[in-house]
């Protein structure tokens, strides 16, 4: 017999072959050890959990909640509202000129009587002919005081008086403007020591803060409401605990309403960002006051 290279020259005989019943249980117990294998287990679950939220928490804080302004609302009438105006703070203007306009496009589309704000409208005195070009298209008188930021930067105050003037309202500083057709007084405070404010008894009574704790300093002094600034809200807070740092002039208000002497003090959670550009549970935010 002649064999071609590459052929087999020896030639073994197969094995005999398995039986049907072999072939059926060995079906039988791969079909068990494959109903066995986990799914969803809570255990996975819980894994999947533990890995994943840090991840999303992080995406949140980063790439959505910075850019996700809220609008908030705060009815402190206790009936039919006779003045409605809105608040933010805490612009922090550093040339993004997309981000101002879109904010002063929500405001124009609450069309408010007029509109108050919390203080540092910048860190870096470059740019506010920027803020106040982008702040003077708001459709409503502009009422503001400034903040530890207008001070530091060594911003020039008579260019911002002349720019909230334009817009029908004013830069306060320790004074008291009139607003609403005079039905409404909205006094302002530079927080760089206890204002003696002379108020009307016959008006409603806005005061305007940076400092949240200054609301502590407004002596005999009652308002319908007292807005402040400059916590941020914290930027980060965490459930149960609440924010986890916040800077000098806070003290506990912190965030939101809080009942206090002089009547009700409303904390903003600002709409700019200071330092890092970073928001968890605390997304910025412009808030509608009915009083």
């Amino acid at each position: 017999m002649e064999y071609w290279p590459g052929e087999f020259r020896h030639f073994n005989p197969p094995q005999q072959l398995p039986s049907t019943e072999t072939l059926m249980t060995s079906r039988s117990q791969s079909n068990d050890r494959s109903s066995r294998r986990p799914g969803l287990t809570r255990r996975r679950f819980l894994r999947g959990l533990l890995y994943g939220t840090p991840a999303l928490a992080l995406a949140d804080s980063l790439c959505l909640e910075p850019n996700w302004l809220a609008v908030r609302k705060l009815n402190l009438a206790g009936g039919p509202p006779q003045h409605r105006f809105v608040f933010f703070t805490d612009l922090h203007h550093k040339g993004d000129r997309k981000h101002l306009d879109a904010l002063v496009q929500t405001i124009n589309a609450l069309s408010p009587e007029f509109v108050c704000f919390g203080g540092d409208l910048i860190e870096d005195a470059e740019h506010l002919p920027d803020a106040l070009d982008g702040l003077q298209q708001i459709r409503a008188p502009l009422y503001g005081v400034p903040g530890n930021h207008d001070y530091w930067s060594h911003a020039d105050f008579n260019i911002i008086r002349e720019a909230f003037a334009a817009t029908g309202g004013c830069w306060l500083l320790d004074a008291v403007a009139e607003a609403a057709d005079g039905k409404v007084q909205i006094a302002g405070a530079t927080c760089m020591k206890p204002p003696q404010f002379t108020l009307r008894e016959d008006v409603r009574r806005i005061a305007l803060l940076h400092y949240p704790l200054w609301i502590e300093k407004l002596g005999s002094h009652t308002f319908d409401v007292a807005l402040a600034g400059h916590s941020h809200g914290g930027q980060v807070r965490l459930p149960l605990i609440g924010p986890l740092i916040t800077p000098f002039g806070v003290g506990r208000y912190d965030l939101g309403r809080f009942a206090t002497a002089s009547g009700p003090l409303y904390v903003g959670a600002g709409v700019g960002w200071f330092y890092l550009n970073v928001r968890f549970l605390c997304r910025p935010e412009i808030t509608v006051i009915e009083i």
